[in-house]
């Protein structure tokens, strides 16, 4: 008999563990709270140790069909407009590490994630209904859900059975709330403007075909392709405060206050920012907010899974996204929760032990990539003596300091 893995949330993380799972031989049920599938606006860098994962998935061909191949990252001092340091990629990181660093937006990501699964025999996908809760007798666990309207309508309560509950609800994760009784996310005081738009809206000089980031202190901005580099996708992220529903985030953005947080920066990266501003009051893409929140680095393997539930990506492990591995870590939990479920359709393996060991597989590595994403936005930030330092090491080492061995070569478990 097939064992059934029961999903929470349809986002990037939630596709990723239905593919993994169906590809290692299991039923899939997955529950996602929206009417639709769909992804907001905003883009995604991937490193070669997340695209290797997909075209092992066979997602190679789609991904060209959506992604831009940067072939640069370079870094600038976001006061004086000059370069601090590069790293080489396109070919680069092919040599080096198997697989291109891609950039492209969430919802082309989601999309061909979405679509793999729909080509899956035995995925059954549920859109409106959400997690009220769930229940692990030890031989099966059973999730609760209602219409996501309708939470406090009994008739339309339903129970499922399965074999394994996946957690991958995102940052306010309902699956964690009852696994960990935790704390809430904690609020970081950075808040992130996002924006996308088609280059030939932009000035040539504001166009780019590489990744980009601009460091200034208590500031910085990063902007990329995506789309096959028709698109440009924009996010700058400063300090502060905001008295919106943090369960919230993708809200309207006042581009006034952005400009003026900016005050002071190179004059390139302040045209980049009002070009953007000008194109929302003639109707183009406006500024989006999202409030940044986090939790601390995983303290041990009991945080990401226990019994025969586990949670994924930001429901396990939110992170800053300041090392641009948040949607990357996701897809990572994925090909090695993939791994242990396939050991787990052998008798002699128990469910509740696999997730253990997907768990031991996972807490350290996204550990260190919480802790070195927190690190990375205080040196991305820095004022005073620290920036100087950084802006001298920067300019000594620059390709050394940028390029992650650790990270883009590390090749987790994958079906």
């Amino acid at each position: 008999m097939t064992r059934q893995a029961l999903i929470a949330g349809g986002g990037i993380g939630g596709l990723a563990a239905a593919l993994a799972a169906s590809r290692a031989g299991w039923g899939v049920r997955l529950y996602e709270r929206a009417p639709a599938f769909s992804e907001v606006g905003a883009g995604v860098q991937l490193g070669p140790n997340v695209v290797r994962l997909l075209q092992g998935w066979g997602l190679q061909d789609a991904l060209k069909q959506v992604a831009a191949f940067p072939d640069r990252l370079v870094v600038r001092d976001a006061l004086s407009g000059s370069e601090l340091g590069a790293l080489p990629l396109g070919r680069r990181a092919l040599a080096h590490y198997g697989a291109p660093y891609l950039t492209l937006h969430r919802a082309d990501l989601h999309a061909l994630l979405l679509q793999a699964v729909q080509a899956r025999d035995g995925v059954w996908l549920k859109l409106n209904t959400a997690v009220a809760g769930y229940a692990d007798s030890g031989r099966e666990v059973t999730l609760q859900t209602h219409a996501a309207n309708a939470p406090d309508a009994l008739p339309d309560r339903l129970q499922v059975e399965g074999d394994a509950l996946i957690g991958a609800d995102g940052l306010w994760s309902r699956v964690r709330r009852q696994m960990l009784n935790d704390a809430a996310p904690r609020v970081t005081g950075h808040l992130a403007y996002r924006a996308m738009l088609p280059q030939t809206s932009l000035p040539e000089r504001l166009r780019s075909q590489q990744v980009t980031a601009w460091l200034g202190p208590r500031l910085h901005v990063v902007h990329y392709p995506v789309r096959g580099g028709e698109w440009l996708n924009v996010v700058a992220i400063v300090q502060g405060r905001v008295a919106h529903d943090l369960q919230s985030w993708d809200h309207h953005a006042n581009g006034a206050e952005l400009q003026a947080a900016m005050g002071g920066t190179a004059r390139l990266l302040r045209d980049l920012i009002q070009a953007v501003t000008d194109g929302a009051g003639k109707g183009g893409p406006s500024w989006r907010l999202w409030p940044l929140c986090d939790r601390p680095p995983m303290a041990g393997a009991h945080q990401q899974a226990q019994g025969r539930v586990a949670l994924l990506g930001d429901a396990a492990h939110p992170m800053r996204p300041y090392l641009a591995q948040g949607a990357g870590m996701a897809i990572e939990d994925a090909a090695e929760l993939g791994g242990s479920l396939a050991q787990a359709l052998d008798p002699a393996f128990d469910v509740p032990a696999m997730l253990q060991r997907y768990a031991l597989g996972r807490w350290q590595r996204n550990a260190r990539v919480q802790a070195r994403s927190i690190r990375n936005g205080q040196i991305f930030h820095a004022q005073g003596p620290l920036r100087w330092a950084r802006d001298a090491s920067m300019k000594l080492l620059g390709e050394k300091l940028l390029d992650m061995p650790w990270l883009y070569g590390a090749l987790p478990r994958s079906l």
